[in-house]
């Protein structure tokens, strides 16, 4: 069985921040800047593929586009037939960046397919969170992208799991941009498997400490964004966006490397210190960053049936 031909659905999803300093692996943060893409049903066999914004010119138009590879994986995983697909996309968030590019693309294509098989087959949200994971390799990034706001995500013997909390309203998150980009795999690879015992204590009071920070105390970021456990030894692979942290947090802001890099998320306390975050920045770096001045998003990642959808 596959959905119905001519079924067409609007899929949006936000960008996201990993790690927020402290929280490798763990810590999300979903924020409003979103990718858009349409998908339609067609019959089998035929895929077509329109891409503008972000990625324009490096994204692949057939089968491995990783939308498609992700509508194709939860197809497969309820043993349903793939069907022919049209994929209209409008890409914003930056790629390669750290802004979660990737996992918003990965699930994007989980809820596609959700609502191309909406009245034959249901997924929970465990469900959603477990097909993004196989795909991604971890849930820190799709987490927040598939429910909003600031998500703790982990592992256990049944696989991803995650918990959704409300951000203080205080906090008024900064993205700077460069024009550069960085490699997760790349970023991943600098990081010992070991590291000393007083590093590991120190991160994991810092992350306890930043769920209060962003939940309930928004003065505590400065200290609650430390980290001694992959921002240090990332340096080396982008030493303009270390030179940033270090100058933003030199002045008392909660700068910390958004994801795997090389954009740098700041965790203000409020609007006021934000914009003082930006005049900084641009005193600081030598190239160009784009200062993106972004809300929370606490939807997560939507799917509609589209106007004219059979």
């Amino acid at each position: 069985m596959t959905a119905a031909l001519g079924r067409r659905v609007a899929v949006r999803v936000p960008a996201t921040s990993a790690n927020l300093g402290p929280g490798f692996d763990t810590l999300g943060l979903a924020l409003s800047v979103y990718d858009e893409l349409t998908v339609e049903a067609l019959e089998p066999g035929r895929l077509e593929i329109e891409v503008t914004g972000e990625g324009t010119a490096d994204v692949p138009r057939d089968a491995s586009h990783l939308v498609v590879r992700a509508i194709a994986h939860t197809y497969a995983s309820v043993g349903r037939e793939l069907p022919g697909l049209r994929l209209v996309a409008h890409n914003v968030i930056p790629h390669g960046r750290g802004m979660g590019s990737s996992g918003a693309a990965v699930v994007s294509g989980i809820l596609a397919a959700k609502g191309l098989l909406d009245g034959e087959v249901e997924f929970s949200d465990v469900d959603l969170l477990r097909l993004a994971t196989e795909m991604e390799g971890h849930p820190d990034n799709v987490a927040p992208g598939l429910f909003g706001g600031l998500t703790i995500a982990w592992m256990d013997a049944t696989g991803p799991q995650h918990k959704q909390l409300i951000v203080h309203r205080g906090v008024a998150p900064l993205v700077l941009v460069p024009s550069f980009t960085m490699s997760t795999a790349v970023a991943r690879s600098l990081q010992p498997l070991q590291v000393p015992r007083e590093d590991a204590v120190f991160n994991v009071s810092r992350s306890a400490l930043l769920i209060a920070a962003m939940t309930q105390s928004p003065e505590l970021l400065m200290a609650a964004t430390e980290d001694k456990l992959h921002q240090n030894y990332r340096a080396q692979a982008m030493p303009e966006t270390d030179r940033l942290v270090r100058a933003l947090r030199a002045e008392g802001y909660a700068a910390v490397v958004s994801g795997a890099g090389p954009s740098v998320l700041v965790l203000a306390d409020g609007p006021g210190q934000r914009v003082a975050a930006a005049e900084l920045t641009a005193s600081v770096v030598d190239t160009p960053w784009q200062a993106l001045m972004l809300a929370v998003d606490v939807k997560g990642g939507t799917v509609k049936r589209a106007e004219g959808s059979a």
